[in-house]
């Protein structure tokens, strides 16, 4: 097996500063990775437990009911788990809903990597992400099946058919992606400036040495 490729440290472009200090190289604080996330039992886990010992791909998302969101999760479920294996790499999906949901919406996309939730967003806030949209042109990605019309009447259709009429989570919050570990060090931070701003799933593997993932295969049931 071929040797893993390096990470590089990449930092959005973004002018506000990481409480972390990651801009700079420094790494997490430690009060950061000791704040909790929830597994799908409601189990409280320390951020930094889930990449103390290899490196992980950690990858916040809106809530989820973002149909952006949804689909972005549905190509991470698509990596194989031996690309990751072999590159002894973790993925790791954090949401800001009740644990509640993470089951449902695992079943809806697919995935089966780690998946957790900061309900509170503690650690959304830490990393310097923010509320709300900035206008910029972020291109089309490469994950998005639907248009804003169709996804939106589907987002909004599994808010209202759901047991409670529940957004799972702040519709302003934005997020990003991160290559951490092992231990506290921070390798790439990419802070989204809007709900279209993701950054392409092969560009982030490539950082971390995992093999190259075919998502132009779609599935033939749209789900909503």
């Amino acid at each position: 097996m071929a040797a893993p490729a390096p990470v590089t440290r990449q930092v959005s472009g973004r002018a506000a500063p990481a409480p972390t200090g990651s801009e700079h190289g420094e790494p997490l604080a430690a009060a950061l990775a000791e704040l909790p996330v929830l597994d799908a039992s409601g189990k409280r886990v320390p951020f930094g437990a889930l990449f103390l010992e290899r490196r992980a791909v950690v990858v916040f998302v809106r809530h989820f009911l973002c149909y952006i969101c949804k689909e972005y999760v549905e190509d991470l479920a698509k990596i194989p788990k031996s690309f990751l294996q072999e590159a002894n790499v973790t993925l790791i999906v954090i949401g800001q809903s009740s644990y509640h949901h993470i089951e449902p919406f695992c079943k809806l996309t697919g995935y089966s990597h780690e998946i957790y939730v900061d309900p509170e967003r503690e650690i959304y806030k830490r990393l310097g992400m923010k509320r709300g949209e900035e206008i910029a042109s972020s291109g089309q990605s490469p994950h998005v099946k639907s248009n804003t019309l169709s996804g939106s009447i589907r987002s909004l259709w599994r808010a209202v058919t759901g047991p409670l009429f529940d957004f799972q989570g702040d519709p302003a919050q934005q997020v990003g992606t991160l290559i951490l570990g092992p231990g506290n060090n921070v390798h790439f931070v990419h802070r989204d400036r809007n709900r279209l701003d993701h950054k392409p799933i092969n560009s982030v593997l490539q950082l971390v040495g995992v093999q190259h993932v075919n998502f132009t295969s779609r599935p033939s049931v749209i789900h909503v």
